[in-house]
């Protein structure tokens, strides 16, 4: 056995999923961490980030890959594709043959690769096929390579759980092609993470195929009915005879922040069984006991209460508004995240103290007119309404009032976040923040986070977007304003 903690580890993928979550519990165990991606810079700003070495290197261009792998023990692949055209798997295939040779001549020792879990049949679909090829292809490179196979991830944010996440969560009678079910053997973040860490440490285990899985075998419509169990949500299965995986992919892609590119691949994927065969993972990993589905679900679902809002989140979608600041919206561990940021010529201090202003007498910048429609609203159905107003004029504390918000958390010059206390089909919490980067600039940034609750939340978000989107564009540019005058007149002459 070859101690983790005196090696060096590279961490491919590091910006996804997996690799997120696994680098941390490297750093746990003492081990010096590089991550590598294309984009080192989107690397920044993780809780890990300044413990770990950050290269920029691309799996597709091997003179990229020296550099990235110098003085490596051992690396993880963590690369695959989910879209990007016909060609997917030949790409994968040339990263995968391009990483392999690199690890040879970098005299790597071990490289860890998670794949697909399911068998080599012939009608398996291309996207596993894939996956089981980029492994025999960094074997053919020589140097000692462990494969794990995995199927479903259950975990908040993993795309085949939150899949069957908001198909369960939005639809009261759950549309069922064959391919829902099909059995599968899901597997709990947690445990998969501890079986990615232990065979790095475990030279008996190295060089080896081991596929893995949770503690049940189940039907995706299973998991479907498991997940609403544990949700307490009433929900019927409705089979249905003929659902092609075009038709079931643009149904997905209307029902869940699945795109169609995406759901399409998944889908084929998914009419195969993926269990496991073989337990020699659990014959020689005995100590790794993997939870049952239920646990694992919530496990997953613990990442949606409001305190952990701010965790580890997946899936970006860009979008603007000419004139008002470029908004990133996003869906993160279920939660609608709608995000805009700005530069001002101000100080953290005097950003921050621009957002601990609002509501009250300052109301609230930007087409204050329709806060205050807002608040009738909310009054006449029985909710608080905007007549609660603020204990101060610009301190506040966690657990004020703030109008129909209510304070959650508080961190000076720095954060600010509010959860709404209006009726709502949903959760929803308004979150500020002053940051300087690295070349002393400062930003501010508002983010607006909304869990719904079933089919109506998700329509009432989308039904008030572009009401949402001018709102909240105005008033980041508006509160920017405040700050930088602010600045101006707390400047020394």
């Amino acid at each position: 056995m070859r101690p983790i903690e005196t090696s060096r580890i590279l961490v491919t993928g590091a910006t996804g999923y997996i690799g997120g979550r696994l680098v941390p519990l490297l750093l746990e165990r003492g081990s010096a961490v590089r991550c590598m991606a294309r984009d080192a810079d989107r690397l920044t700003g993780r809780t890990w980030s300044d413990d770990v070495e950050k290269v920029g290197a691309d799996a597709l261009d091997a003179d990229s890959l020296a550099p990235a792998l110098e003085g490596v023990d051992t690396a993880y692949y963590l690369i695959h594709s989910m879209k990007g055209g016909e060609d997917f798997a030949a790409r994968d295939r040339e990263a995968a043959r391009n990483f392999g040779r690199a690890c040879r001549a970098a005299g790597v020792r071990h490289i860890v690769y998670l794949g697909g879990l399911g068998s080599d049949h012939p009608d398996a679909s291309l996207h596993l096929r894939s996956r089981h090829e980029t492994g025999e292809v960094l074997r053919e490179s020589g140097v000692t390579t462990t494969e794990l196979r995995a199927g479903v991830v259950v975990g908040s944010g993993s795309l085949g759980f939150e899949l069957i996440r908001y198909l369960t969560e939005r639809l009261p009678v759950l549309i069922c092609p064959r391919w829902v079910f099909t059995e599968t053997q899901p597997i709990a973040v947690r445990d998969l993470l501890r079986y990615l860490v232990a065979v790095a440490e475990r030279e008996s285990v190295q060089g080896r195929i081991l596929p893995v899985g949770g503690a049940e075998t189940l039907s995706y419509g299973d998991m479907m009915l498991g997940y609403a169990k544990v949700r307490d949500l009433p929900r019927r299965l409705l089979p249905v005879p003929v659902l092609s995986p075009r038709l079931s992919s643009y149904w997905v892609h209307f029902v869940t922040p699945v795109p169609a590119d995406i759901a399409r691949p998944l889908i084929l994927g998914l009419r195969n069984e993926s269990v496991v065969e073989d337990d020699v993972a659990r014959r020689l990993m005995p100590d790794i006991e993997p939870v049952d589905y239920e646990t694992a679900v919530r496990r997953a679902l613990d990442k949606l209460r409001a305190e952990t809002v701010e965790t580890t989140w997946a899936g970006a979608l860009s979008s603007s508004q000419e004139g008002l600041p470029p908004a990133r919206l996003t869906t993160r561990e279920g939660m609608i995240v709608e995000q805009r940021e700005v530069e001002v010529e101000a100080t953290p201090h005097d950003a921050f103290g621009a957002f601990t202003r609002l509501g009250g007498e300052f109301g609230w910048p930007a087409l204050e007119w329709a806060w205050h429609v807002r608040g009738v609203l909310d009054r006449i159905v029985g909710g608080v309404g905007m007549r609660r107003g603020r204990r101060h004029p610009t301190e506040l504390r966690p657990g004020d009032p703030l109008d129909f918000w209510r304070v959650e958390e508080v961190v000076p010059d720095e954060l600010l976040r509010l959860r709404a206390e209006m009726k709502v089909p949903g959760g929803a919490w308004l979150e500020f923040q002053a940051h300087r980067d690295a070349e002393g600039r400062t930003h501010m940034r508002q983010t607006a986070y909304f869990a719904p609750h079933g089919l109506f939340g998700l329509l009432y978000w989308y039904a008030l977007y572009p009401v949402h989107g001018l709102v909240f564009g105005r008033m980041i540019a508006r509160l920017a304003r405040v700050a930088e005058d602010d600045s101006g007149r707390t400047a020394p002459a």
